[in-house]
């Protein structure tokens, strides 16, 4: 096992940081009122967007830079091959998760409202796709941070700016759909501090057996499942909610703020 890289503590609080902002994400949806439907729509839109115009564009890139050092002639299958891992995994996700986990965790605040089951599984499934995402991510932030510290500080700001989204898209469906802010907050929390732990376990499995590489496998698996979320379930979600335009508002929306973000810290 090799000896833990310089820089490391640092790495590991600025990579916490970054994960936390989901947290900061989930504190602005107490500010949407619960019976505002057109704002639910443009908050579901919203969260698609930035989840589809991330795992398009920014997942799937570098995905592919990390995987082109190693396979520079295969390294577009195995992105191509990782996404639709990803989507599987989704599919199988939204599968396996039992019908009764909602009655489980919540209290419902309007058992007579048919949407309420739907609003809550849409909480759940996008709090593991992101999980899901900010695992890796964290790894990501915690590698650069160790070898540049300005290039991972301004990696973990950019990460935190999108992760503000990420965290309303959390915790917008939970709050509207039980009223409980604590609630909300915990899943924030538990996607956000995957990050936290994406670089620790991380950085011991790279240490120990797995190659650097299959980190950016991991990439393409998570843009398949943050598609797959998006389009199953968040967009369907946000039309119902809306006339149609605020749940179009939301995606592009969503797409503007993220990008800005991401040129603004380029």
């Amino acid at each position: 096992m090799h000896a833990l890289p310089e820089h490391y503590k640092l790495g590991l609080l600025i990579t916490f940081l970054a994960g936390m902002a989901t947290v900061l994400g989930g504190c602005l949806t107490f500010f949407i009122k619960k019976d505002n439907l057109k704002s639910l729509s443009f908050g579901l839109g919203l969260s698609a967007g930035v989840m589809i115009f991330l795992g398009l564009t920014e997942v799937l890139k570098d995905s592919g830079d990390l995987l082109s050092k190693y396979f520079p002639n295969h390294s577009s299958w195995f992105v191509f091959g990782g996404f639709f891992v990803g989507v599987l995994v989704a599919v199988l996700i939204d599968w396996l998760l039992p019908d009764h986990i909602e009655e489980d965790l919540f209290v419902a605040k309007d058992e007579c409202n048919p949407n309420i089951h739907r609003i809550k599984r849409a909480g759940i499934l996008t709090a593991i796709a992101i999980s899901m995402h900010n695992f890796p991510e964290g790894l990501s932030t915690f590698f650069m941070t160790t070898q540049n510290v300005t290039l991972g500080f301004s990696v973990a700001i950019a990460i935190a700016i999108h992760n503000i989204p990420a965290g309303i898209a959390i915790a917008l469906p939970i709050y509207h759909a039980t009223g409980k802010k604590h609630l909300a907050l915990l899943f924030s929390f538990l996607s956000g501090i995957s990050e936290l732990i994406g670089a620790i376990i991380g950085l011991f499995l790279i240490q120990t057996v797995l190659p650097i590489y299959s980190i950016g496998f991991i990439f393409a698996t998570v843009a398949g499942i943050l598609i797959y979320i998006s389009f199953d379930t968040l967009l369907p979600l946000s039309r119902d909610f809306g006339d149609g335009h605020y749940s179009v508002f939301g995606v592009m929306s969503g797409m503007f703020v993220i990008w800005l973000s991401l040129l603004l810290m380029g």
